[in-house]
């Protein structure tokens, strides 16, 4: 079995990519969408797609799993309505990242300025529908089996805006209101971000010193901002960061792809 890798980077580096995942944290906190930077930002310090995305998981489970711990204590998320969804993400999360990890590099560092480029157009443009009153009806499991797979297999594979995803398609498809919608959100973004980091560790593909500081600032940004109340300020951040991502990930697909 192969150990996982670990990787030697500069003191200026590690910095600049904590600075990242700390604004990450705090725009995640304001705006949605922290995440899409921490992939294009490892990218871009030249780490191998393959450690990227493990080690990426590990900066992600650091956040989902405060943010899913405080829902679950806010009595925000029930785990007894949501059995096949937690099953069906955790199997799918495993799937893609067992897929991911076998998929050539080169595939790899053309796909992933893609797949963020695109849930950057998304994020931009897109509209969160109307929240529905939360009631006490029952949430279908039938649904929830391919929602789990479908999702948790993209974030084993990629993830990028998985959680904004998580949040729209349970809107839609259950009589949820945003608040329970963002729990479940962030409960299942930590399943598939947990199964796919023991994937990547257990292929030897996580940079731990990046990957822990990267995580302990994520959540220090998002302790911030969850306590900034800036008046308009996610009007205002939002598009700006999303204009960010894309102009990155503009860069990584020229330089992959041409």
């Amino acid at each position: 079995m192969p150990f996982p890798l670990d990787l030697a980077v500069d003191p200026v580096t590690l910095l600049v990519l904590a600075a990242v995942a700390f604004l990450a944290g705090f725009i995640d906190a304001i705006a949605g969408g922290g995440g899409l930077l921490t992939i294009p930002a490892l990218l871009t310090a030249g780490l191998p797609p393959h450690l990227v995305l493990g080690t990426n998981k590990l900066c992600a489970t650091f956040g989902s799993a405060t943010a899913s711990y405080t829902f679950y204590r806010r009595k925000l998320f029930e785990p007894a309505k949501w059995r096949g969804a937690l099953i069906a993400t955790a199997l799918g999360a495993a799937i893609g990242a067992v897929i991911a990890h076998w998929l050539p590099a080169h595939w790899l560092n053309q796909m992933l300025p893609a797949v963020v480029f695109g849930c950057g157009l998304y994020l931009l443009f897109g509209k969160v529908p109307d929240a529905q009153h939360a009631t006490d009806a029952p949430i279908p499991r039938r649904r929830q089996w391919p929602q789990g797979l479908g999702l948790g297999f993209y974030d084993g594979v990629a993830g990028p805006g998985t959680g904004a995803f998580w949040t729209v398609s349970s809107l839609l498809l259950y009589p949820l209101d945003l608040v329970r919608a963002s729990g479940v959100a962030r409960t299942m973004n930590f399943v598939s971000n947990g199964v796919a980091l023991a994937v990547f560790v257990v292929g030897g593909q996580v940079a731990w010193l990046l990957g822990i500081c990267m995580g302990i600032a994520l959540m220090a940004g998002a302790f911030l901002g969850a306590r900034t109340a800036i008046s308009g300020g996610a009007k205002f951040i939002r598009p700006v960061f999303i204009c960010v991502v894309l102009a990155l990930t503009a860069r990584l697909a020229w330089q992959h792809w041409f």
